[in-house]
């Protein structure tokens, strides 16, 4: 008898220990689903995490925390080994915020002059690379950051260094890591994209200029019948570089409405996919041949036109907001035929996200949706107001990570249990 007491004692105490430590974010090393770079680990902007919600109560899942004092900005959040990081402006500065999951500041630490032209604040998110974070600023300012502390290891001026000029609205792009190197896609007169070693800054390969500024998307690495290319946007065109040596493999020509390319590209099954304000989507098969590569187009339409908050292709299909040929609705395309299958409402123009099988949905005016993912009818399962404060829109993607939705909305940054 004294032993089976012990033995639910014991687990009793388990039990215990398991939701403190929970609640207070200590133990999440165990389980963490990192989030170490803008739209995820893989780019796919999907997480793998199981466990969620599936529906919301109606003022929304539960607060844990609000941090304050971000800085202005539409950067989104990088997560790894109890680390969050985003970036904003604080007074005339470009500044990085470290916080741990609890919401308790770390460090900050600076990155250049503060972008305060139209649409004042940060765009990029920063890249956590283990013991280092990455950061390119509006004005194309390159910093290194020790992870632990913020101290400063090196940082490059790309604009200056490629004797390029800035894009209208700054500079965007959410930096790359492949192995030993960072990619940077400054634009301008010398090149289009450019290899850094990640240990010194120093420029190891410059992929050919293409005669245009960068545009406003972050770069995609592509493994393909065994050839690696960095895939991203141009002011006007989408480019495709060999991620090794610098080729420039490709150029095809894609301008939408003021030069506004922004979408971070989706690579599936050997295909390309892109979508930008006012020209719609287009899909691309990489065609291969004696180490040569060249985009053949599948299909193009205008059903979606999406903006800046993003696409996610999910079990064949692809969702996002579409601008104007959908005024503003979410619209869900069939990957192989570009059919449209809907475009509904829901919480307005927005950005998103995926975990567990669903989709978390931004309006881009602060209400947070739940979205069941369908391919024959749009169904909004829940949704809730994030709380007031923020200046300007609610541009920043949201993130899902650990059992936890993060939402920035200018300097303030909210966590929210989906557990």
């Amino acid at each position: 008898m004294a032993s089976a007491r012990a033995r639910v004692r014991e687990y009793l105490f388990v039990i215990l220990a398991t939701l403190l430590f929970a609640a207070t974010g200590v133990f999440a090393e165990s389980i963490e689903h990192s989030w170490p770079q803008f739209n995820g680990p893989d780019r796919d902007n999907i997480s793998r995490e199981t466990g969620l919600l599936k529906s919301w109560p109606d003022d929304g899942p539960s607060l844990l925390w609000t941090a304050n004092g971000l800085g202005q900005g539409f950067s989104s959040m990088s997560i790894a080994d109890g680390t969050i990081c985003t970036a904003g402006n604080i007074e005339k500065d470009t500044v990085i915020t470290a916080l741990n999951t609890r919401g308790k500041v770390l460090w900050r630490s600076k990155n250049g002059k503060a972008w305060t032209r139209d649409y004042p604040g940060t765009r990029s998110t920063p890249t956590i690379d283990g013991t280092r974070i990455y950061h390119q600023s509006p004005l194309g300012n390159i910093v290194c950051l020790k992870t632990e502390t913020g101290e400063l290891i090196w940082d490059v001026d790309i604009l200056t260094k490629v004797r390029s000029e800035n894009s209208r609205w700054g500079l965007a792009e959410s930096l790359l890591i492949d192995g030993d190197r960072l990619i940077s896609s400054p634009g301008g007169p010398e090149a289009c994209m450019v290899a850094l070693d990640k240990h010194t800054g120093l420029i190891i390969w410059k992929a050919p200029s293409t005669d245009e500024l960068a545009g406003y998307s972050s770069p995609l690495l592509v493994e393909y019948k065994g050839l690696r290319i960095v895939v991203t946007l141009t002011a006007k065109a989408i480019i495709g570089v060999n991620a090794d040596t610098g080729e420039l493999l490709w150029h095809v020509e894609h301008e939408s409405y003021a030069d506004e390319n922004v979408m971070l590209p989706i690579f599936h099954d050997g295909c390309i996919f892109i979508s930008t304000l006012a020209t719609g989507s287009v899909k691309w098969r990489i065609a291969l041949e004696d180490g040569k590569a060249e985009l053949e187009e599948i299909w193009r339409t205008k059903e979606l036109d999406n903006h800046h908050g993003g696409v996610i292709l999910l079990d064949g299909y692809l969702y996002g907001a579409s601008t104007v040929r959908n005024s503003n609705k979410w619209v869900c395309l069939d990957w192989e035929t570009g059919r449209k299958m809907y475009a509904e409402t829901g919480v307005g123009k927005g950005s998103l996200t995926c975990a567990g099988g669903m989709l978390y949905t931004l309006s881009i005016d602060r209400v947070m949706g739940l979205v069941r993912p369908a391919s024959t009818r749009f169904e909004l399962v829940s949704s809730f107001e994030i709380p007031e404060g923020g200046k300007g829109k609610s541009w920043a993607h949201p993130v899902v990570c650990n059992g936890r939705l993060y939402v920035r909305h200018g300097e303030f940054l909210y966590a929210y249990s989906v557990r």
